[in-house]
């Protein structure tokens, strides 16, 4: 481990201090490993009809015919999207559909591209 402590993950305060693996907080009470790989426990965890997992910027297809709520439009099974970012919520990815625009659709209804 180098002589030099990082900043404390949670609350950004440069008074951490080492306790032998650990990195300790003396602000936040916060300890972490700083070999660990830090994860944001805010962060939203989805996967696809398949069980992969979805990132932002995935390209994925529809797996089955989707009524468009609000109009007579039908999304066909095998449409393409582009996940722009996910939101909380039932409809949980926001994408934008090939020939369709931005929508929200439900990530148990796209496969991820290879």
């Amino acid at each position: 481990m180098s002589d030099v402590i990082p900043p404390c993950p949670k609350c950004e305060s440069p008074y951490a201090y080492s306790d032998g693996t650990l990195l300790i907080c003396p602000e936040c009470a916060n300890e972490w490993n700083p070999n660990e790989e830090v994860v944001d426990p805010d962060a939203i965890i989805l996967k696809d009809a398949n069980g992969n997992l979805l990132a932002e910027g995935d390209k994925v297809t529809l797996i089955k015919d989707l009524k468009v709520k609000g109009s007579s439009l039908v999304l066909k099974i095998g449409t393409k999207a582009v996940i722009n970012h996910f939101v909380d919520g039932d409809h949980d990815i926001d994408c934008k559909v090939d020939g369709n625009g931005q929508m929200m659709l439900k990530s148990k209804f796209v496969k991820k591209q290879s």
